[in-house]
């Protein structure tokens, strides 16, 4: 009996320690999110949120001493009134499709040729990879100083031809935005072919060896097999790249600086050319805001397109 009483006294007890314990490992989990928590709120949501605040006011660091006039939507208005504004969007949107377009292609090419183990092919990855590892500033000054007239390495000979004019490519009006983006495609092409080659090397070999055994030719099996099964990685590749290629701003401001005229200026390069080169803040709020609003719908447009190409793919 009387150890019948002491299990009955004790039973409580244990519960009332294992609850102890519950809560002290939640407080010990929280503790551990505190710092992510507020490096995330300090880090991107403040900055966010102030500028979506700016962004409604007139808000000039050199006039009138910094003070904000509440203008509610008239710096989004002005965006569409402003012809460089227009052109600057035109221009990045431009960019970002004709990059990222290119790059999946060289990229998924590069990677279906490096699919195969063997020596040889790592020997290339490595290489392939080089570009990646270097800063698009660094990038931008490397092409800026091949394509110059005056000293460059190609840019002095494709002058001399004939063939880039007496300015260069970077300073005319109709090539310095197809050469840009042609720099941006050879930096970043090597992360797409990575990302793809992952993919690919994931795949399982049971359906594919199944697929040859069943008499399917090498574009058969590619375009029934291994794409529908490689959507998820190139939904990844895309958005990281689309998400990049909208604010493009190191390689431009490096090798043409927006120009000639507006010919290569994107969103982020005249965002910060307001922001702090006129200090016009409220402006430039406005126009990191529709950055941000573009990207996500373009992201958002891209989910939709692989769930609907993935269902496609899983109901044939």
């Amino acid at each position: 009996m009387a150890t019948t009483s002491v299990g009955s006294i004790d039973f409580p007890q244990r519960k009332a320690a294992r609850l102890r314990f519950q809560d002290r490992r939640r407080l010990f989990l929280i503790a551990l999110a505190v710092p992510a928590v507020v490096y995330v709120v300090l880090i991107a949501l403040w900055p966010l949120a102030q500028g979506i605040w700016y962004s409604f006011f007139d808000y000039n660091l050199l006039r009138g001493g910094g003070r904000r006039t509440f203008v509610g939507l008239a710096n989004y208005a002005e965006l569409w009134t402003d012809s460089t504004a227009r052109r600057a969007l035109i221009n990045t949107f431009v960019f970002t499709f004709a990059a990222v377009a290119l790059e999946f292609v060289f990229g998924l090419c590069l990677a279906l040729l490096l699919w195969r183990e063997g020596r040889f092919n790592r020997i290339c990855l490595a290489f392939l990879l080089i570009p990646v590892t270097i800063t698009p500033v660094v990038v931008g000054l490397i092409f800026r100083a091949l394509l110059a007239v005056d000293y460059g390495f190609f840019g002095y000979y494709l002058a001399e031809w004939g063939i880039s004019g007496p300015r260069g490519f970077l300073a005319s009006t109709s090539a310095a935005l197809p050469v840009v983006i042609l720099i941006d495609v050879w930096e970043w092409t090597p992360l797409v072919a990575l990302i793809l080659l992952a993919g690919l090397k994931s795949l399982p070999g049971d359906i594919l060896e199944a697929a040859s055994a069943d008499g399917a030719t090498a574009l058969q099996r590619f375009r029934l097999v291994v794409l529908p099964l490689l959507l998820p990685t190139v939904f990844l590749a895309l958005v990281l790249r689309v998400m990049d290629a909208f604010r493009v701003f190191d390689i431009i401001f490096v090798t043409t600086g927006g120009g000639p005229g507006d010919a290569t200026n994107s969103l982020m390069v005249y965002g910060v050319k307001q922001g702090l080169q006129f200090f016009n803040i409220g402006f430039a709020s406005a126009i990191g805001n529709v950055a941000i609003l573009c990207i996500a719908v373009l992201c958002a447009a891209f989910t939709l397109l692989i769930r609907r190409a993935d269902v496609r793919a899983n109901e044939t």
